[in-house]
Formats: structure tokens, sequence, C-alpha cells
């Protein structure tokens, strides 16, 4: 099957990228260590080893061209932003007083990402403002999880699976996810607004093309919901109050 022969492609090049990049980290180890909630540093390279992954599994050229747009998106982020503004407000804010953030310069980024790929699939203009929204809004809403060890990757996982026969892509995302999953809970590394991104729009592509008019509506409709939701709750509070929530959540993470 088509999706199975993608996951494991992108599984085993995720594998072989990470080793690869921590062997020889671009500009030196320092340049990717950030600290994470816990106070700990562990690396950014997950991001760009998740994103070739993804890219190495995608089904079609224009599948591994979004998702290589939006994880290079992600990582200028990444590499260049700053922590002043957070949120959609935050970036609004910002761009209200006059200051472009690199954030907003992402999301900008992924919008238009989008809205290529469905011109080059010569989607019919409905379907791709539907398709744009979906793929700029999973890549943000991807990011909005990726607030503690393997959290991003587990929801990429839970939600790949059951597209993975409607869609390659979805394959592609869930096998990238897996391979960098173990050194995410480890702490050893972390996917960054690269890798959330990247995979985040591979989803969000496999909900445009592996579901009807009425599933796609809703599954915008979740997307939206969510992202303007984590705007006033905290998700990690949301988790953290169920107990099958926080136990999907906390397993495989060292304690």
């Amino acid at each position: 099957m088509s999706w199975i022969r993608s996951a494991t492609t992108a599984s085993v090049v995720g594998a072989a990228a990470y080793a690869m990049l921590r062997q020889r980290p671009p500009g030196g180890p320092q340049r990717w260590q950030r600290e994470n909630y816990r106070g700990g540093h562990p690396s950014l390279l997950a991001g760009p080893a998740v994103t070739i992954a993804a890219v190495a599994g995608s089904p079609a050229p224009s599948v591994a061209g979004l998702t290589l747009a939006c994880g290079a998106l992600g990582l200028y982020d990444d590499l260049a932003g700053d922590s002043h503004a957070r949120g959609l407000r935050g970036h609004l804010v910002a761009l209200r007083d006059g200051r472009v953030t690199t954030g907003m310069v992402k999301l900008t980024g992924l919008v238009c990402a989008g809205a290529l790929t469905a011109a080059v699939e010569r989607r019919r203009p409905t379907t791709a403002v539907v398709d744009t929204l979906l793929v700029a809004g999973s890549a943000n809403l991807v990011n909005l999880f990726d607030l503690r060890p393997g959290r991003a990757l587990k929801v990429v996982v839970l939600a790949g699976v059951p597209l993975a026969g409607r869609s390659a892509a979805a394959g592609a995302g869930v096998g990238a996810a897996v391979a960098l999953l173990p050194a995410d809970l480890a702490e050893d590394a972390m996917i960054g607004d690269c890798g959330a991104n990247a995979l985040g729009a591979l989803l969000g592509w496999s909900l445009a093309h592996g579901l009807g008019r009425t599933g796609r509506i809703a599954a915008l409709s979740c997307v939206v919901g969510l992202t303007l939701a984590s705007e006033r709750v905290s998700f990690t509070d949301v988790i953290a109050r169920n107990r099958w929530l926080a136990a999907i959540d906390a397993a495989g993470r060292r304690q």
C-alpha cells in the first residue's frame, strides 16, 4: 500500500537525517540549543530532520514542495525569531504597533504556500480557499501543541493514522513523527516551529485531499476553533485535568 511505503520511507530517512545532523550540526551545536519548560537544553535539529523525512515520504512533488516550504518558514522563525509576541493576538498587536514579527512573516508565508499548492493542483476557487486555510491552520495548530516533549508528534500520529488509508501524505507525516518521537520524548531534541509547521501542513493537506466537502469543512471548523481557544485557554492545563489525555501526553516522557 502506498501509505505504508510513504511511512516507511519517511521513518528511515528521518532517523538517518537526525543522526547525520547530530554528527555535524550546521553552525555548531550551540546554534541549535534552546531551553525547554524544564530548564534543559534540547537541540532543534529534530525539526530539519523531521522535515527532510516528511519531504522524502511525500507522494507528489507539490506535496514535497509544500512541506519543505512550511518547514523552511518554521526554521526561519526558530533561528531568527524572538518570543516577545506570542499567539495570533500577539503578532497582530505587534503589527498594529508597526512591528512585523518573524511569526507574522511565517504565518503569511504558510497561507501563501497553501494557496500556491492549491493553484498548482488546479483546485476550484472555493475548494482552494478551504485547502489553503486547512494547510496554514493545521501548520500553526500543531505548533501550538509543541509545548511538552513528544506532544506535537503524538498529535500528528493520532490524527494521521486514520487518514493514512486515504492519503499517502498522512502516512509520510506519521512515519516522520514516529522516527523523531524517541529523541523528542527523551528531551535530546525538539521539533520546534520547523518540524511542527512542516508536519502540520502535511496533515492539513491530507485532510484537504482525504475528506469530502463536509469533512473538510468540519476539519477546518475544528482547526479554527482550537486556534481561537488557544488564545484564552492553556492546552497544557486542559490536558492535565483529563486523566486520559494526561496519560497519553505523559506516555514515554521522562518524569
